[in-house]
C-alpha cells in the first residue's frame, strides 16, 4: 500500500482532525523540519512500531516538531519503545532530540 503523505493524510493517521488549526501546525512541522519528506511515509510505520509500548507520534504543544513518547512506567516497555526509536532513527537518518526527565523523543530532521 502507498499512501500519499500529505499534512492532511498525515493528520488522519495521526489521529487528529483535519482543520485549519492542525493543517497550519502540520505545515509549520514540515517546514520546521529539515528533509521531512526523506522519512515523511516511515513515520507512519513508527506510530504503528511505538503502540505496543503504549506509545504515539504526535505533534507537539510546545515546539514545531512531531514527537515520539510514551506513557508506559514499565521499565521493560520503556527500554523496548527507546530500541525501536533509536533504531527506526538510525535506519531512516533521522535526528532525534531526547526530552530530559520524559520517554519522549523530538523528530529534528534528516541528517
Amino acid at each position: 500500500m502507498n499512501i500519499d503523505i500529505t499534512p492532511e493524510n498525515l493528520l488522519i493517521q495521526l489521529g487528529y482532525p483535519v482543520n485549519d488549526a492542525t493543517l497550519a501546525q502540520m505545515n509549520r512541522i514540515i517546514a520546521n523540519t529539515p528533509g521531512f519528506e526523506k522519512f515523511a511515509k516511515h513515520i507512519l510505520t513508527l506510530n504503528d512500531e511505538v503502540k505496543r509500548f503504549a506509545g504515539i507520534v504526535a505533534m507537539s504543544n510546545s515546539k514545531d516538531y512531531l514527537k515520539v513518547k510514551t506513557d508506559s512506567k514499565t521499565p521493560e516497555e520503556i527500554d523496548a519503545f527507546t530500541e525501536v526509536v533509536n533504531r527506526w532513527a538510525e535506519k531512516y537518518k533521522v535526528s532525534l532530540e531526547k526530552v530530559d526527565g520524559k520517554n519522549t523523543y523530538y523528530i529534528l530532521g534528516h541528517l
